[in-house]
């Protein structure tokens, strides 16, 4: 595979497919600063995204079998969509443990 299909693969696919290359121009003196708080957006989002994902895995173990009856999650294209559907099955068709774990993902993806 070519250096240039494993980049756009890596861009479309991989760890950097939800993130967008910026060119900005600063002075000198504050380049420092403007790379360091792209490493830190970098991590908040990186982070978002695995708890996103634990809160998909933890009730999907749990309810899967009762709050995804007709729901194909693979039609999703993010995270944060699936995690939306998934909530919202859990506050409709799940127990009490359910509905919280719901009001819960609902609040991390509107934080």
């Amino acid at each position: 595979m070519a250096v240039q299909d494993r980049i756009k693969r890596y861009r479309e696919s991989g760890g950097a497919s939800d993130l967008v290359r910026v060119e900005v121009l600063v002075p000198a003196a504050k380049r420092g600063d403007i790379l360091s708080q792209a490493a830190t957006m970098r991590n908040e989002h990186r982070h978002k995204k695995e708890r996103l994902q634990r809160f998909i895995d933890e009730p999907l173990d749990r309810y899967k079998p009762r709050i995804l009856d007709n729901i194909d999650l693979d039609r999703l294209p993010d995270l944060a969509q699936k995690s939306r559907v998934i909530a919202n099955a859990l506050i409709e068709r799940g127990d009490a443990r359910a509905f919280a774990i719901g009001r819960q993902m609902l609040a991390e993806l509107e934080g």
